[in-house]
């Protein structure tokens, strides 16, 4: 029994570095985990939240900021958004295959967890899962560990932080709510909340159940399935842009694989943060969502301010 177990993990590491190659392999991937296996509605929220990752990596390389971001700083901030995703597939995946394989064999494979570093936290709210059935309460607790897991190795890394959280352009972008994950859905309408203030941890979580919130409402939940299930992933925003019909060619994005190749992470010994900080209990408050969502129309707006700053920059130095 042991050496099948000890397959099991060689198979379940084999297979997360495979769906862990780039933005649009691993938004594929938790989007097919979550038609398998819809009780774990965290995946479907890591899909939608991975595309968005995509559409901001990509906004990186269209002209207008290319045009305002040097090529050093856009480098910098494809690199935090591409290490940030990659650590969190890297942890979350391998407990949705244990969770798999658990299911077809019909008995809890979770002491497996502790082969893939995985939290204490993680390792008892999936034993809480598999006894309960509490598919909330599993999804509030996955939002709480992803967002932990990237706190110490991206948000506190020297590194990203003096590079990237304490320069001007993240500031800026801070400052102006210039950044937003945005859920399309398939009839044509799109919803979705800033993100501000992504250094702190704690409104990283909020974040995360706000808008597991507004993706399982059921008013919004079968159309922006749909949108998942019908539009490939290409790390591009063309995605939704083009059913909207939003020309705007200073912002047209690639498609992501055109751009960037897959790139090798270093995968050092992680720490347990659920033994060192614990949980706080704002963690597990409900969120407050407001029903009125002008998140992306107020989106489009800047970024057309962004577009004409672009131009003038452009008129003064030609």
């Amino acid at each position: 029994m042991w050496k099948e177990q000890q397959e099991l993990v060689r198979y379940i590491d084999s297979a997360t570095q495979r769906a862990n190659v780039d933005n649009v392999a691993r938004t594929k991937a938790y989007l097919a985990y979550y038609n398998r296996h819809p009780e774990i509605t965290w995946s479907f929220l890591a899909s939608m939240v991975s595309r968005n990752a995509g559409w901001n990596i990509t906004d990186l390389y269209t002209p207008v900021m290319a045009g305002l971001l040097p090529k050093r700083t856009r480098k910098r901030l494809f690199s935090t958004y591409e290490r940030a995703n990659w650590l969190i597939f890297s942890d979350a995946y391998p407990q949705l295959l244990i969770y798999q394989f658990s299911k077809e064999q019909g008995g809890p494979l979770f002491h497996l967890l502790q082969q893939f570093n995985v939290s204490l936290y993680m390792r008892r709210e999936w034993k809480h899962f598999w006894e309960n059935k509490n598919g909330d309460r599993l999804m509030q607790a996955q939002i709480i560990n992803e967002q932990n897991i990237i706190q110490r190795p991206v948000i506190e890394h020297p590194y990203f932080r003096k590079k990237v959280f304490m320069r001007l352009p993240y500031l800026v972008e801070d400052f102006f709510l210039l950044s937003a994950v945005l859920f399309p859905q398939h009839k044509g309408s799109v919803i979705g909340s800033y993100v501000y203030d992504f250094s702190n941890l704690n409104k990283r979580i909020l974040l995360g159940k706000t808008l597991a919130a507004k993706l399982f409402d059921p008013s919004n939940f079968s159309n922006i399935l749909e949108f998942a299930n019908t539009v490939e992933p290409t790390g591009s925003r063309s995605e939704y842009e083009d059913f909207l019909e939003i020309k705007h060619p200073s912002f047209r994005a690639p498609d992501l694989r055109a751009i960037i190749k897959p790139i090798e992470h270093q995968d050092n010994i992680r720490e347990d943060w659920s033994v060192n900080g614990g949980i706080k209990p704002e963690w597990l408050l409900p969120p407050e969502v407001t029903e009125n969502d002008r998140t992306f129309e107020h989106f489009y707006r800047k970024r057309r301010m962004l577009a004409l700053i672009w131009q003038v920059k452009q008129s003064i130095w030609t």
